[in-house]
């Protein structure tokens, strides 16, 4: 199979509407900026897009949500986006709120074929509503199944034409579990290098998992909140 495509226009073409959509990164941290504007640009509309946010407004995810593509959000964070607030508060965006550890736990669990794990996080909240519950040791414990989606969005540093994949520091963050638990995972990388270019023992994802990638541009890496102190 041809995994080098030509960029992320082929690859979100791939992406009908109503499909439910991983997307790796941390804040603004390890996003896919090229696949994100690229689905932007192809309108592709009603999704579900599972992500750890919904980026900021005018960047990242932020703006699917203002272009109205966004059906449902499967997240933990909402600070930082004022539109997704917006539309959560007018019943226009339907939201899922995990916590982060159990979101994580979840991606990694539908990667490995895992039914489903009990955790003590969320019980007796909202969280724990409608799922079953168990006491584990004496602590009452959740019962939380696996996410999976049709497709995984994902950013790395340097891929190879085989489909391994490295991370860059913080960029390890959700990027490798989602590369691991959808149909289709689709990666755009800093520096793509011939296959065998890559030390296997610095492999991160295996290019098992990895259906398609291509060398992205153009990254503007934002800081989600720049602080400085003075001097």
């Amino acid at each position: 199979m041809r995994k080098v495509i030509s960029g992320a226009r082929e690859a979100v073409a791939l992406i009908p509407d109503g499909a439910s959509v991983m997307v790796g990164g941390f804040g603004l941290c390890g996003i896919p900026e090229n696949l994100i504007a690229a689905l932007r640009a192809q309108g592709t509309r009603n999704l579900t897009i599972i992500s750890n946010n919904a980026g900021v407004d005018g960047f990242g995810l932020g703006v699917l949500l203002e272009s109205r593509q966004v059906r449902k959000v499967i997240g933990t964070y909402v600070g930082e986006n004022q539109e997704f607030e917006r539309q959560f508060l007018s019943g226009e965006l339907e939201v899922e709120l995990v916590p982060q550890g159990t979101f994580a736990e979840r991606i990694r669990a539908g990667g490995a074929g895992i039914g489903g794990f009990f955790t003590p996080t969320g019980y007796g909240t909202v969280v724990a509503e409608g799922k079953e519950t168990r006491v584990i040791d004496g602590v009452p414990h959740v019962l939380e199944g696996p996410l999976r989606a049709d497709f995984a969005l994902i950013k790395a540093f340097r891929g190879d034409a085989a489909g391994n994949l490295v991370y860059r520091k913080t960029a390890r963050n959700f990027n490798p579990m989602m590369a691991t638990a959808a149909a289709v995972t689709i990666a755009e990388v800093e520096h793509l290098v011939d296959a065998g270019g890559i030390d296997p023992d610095h492999v991160h994802t295996p290019g098992l998992y990895v259906r398609h990638l291509f060398q992205g541009t153009g990254y503007e890496k934002r800081i989600e909140r720049r602080t400085t102190r003075r001097a």
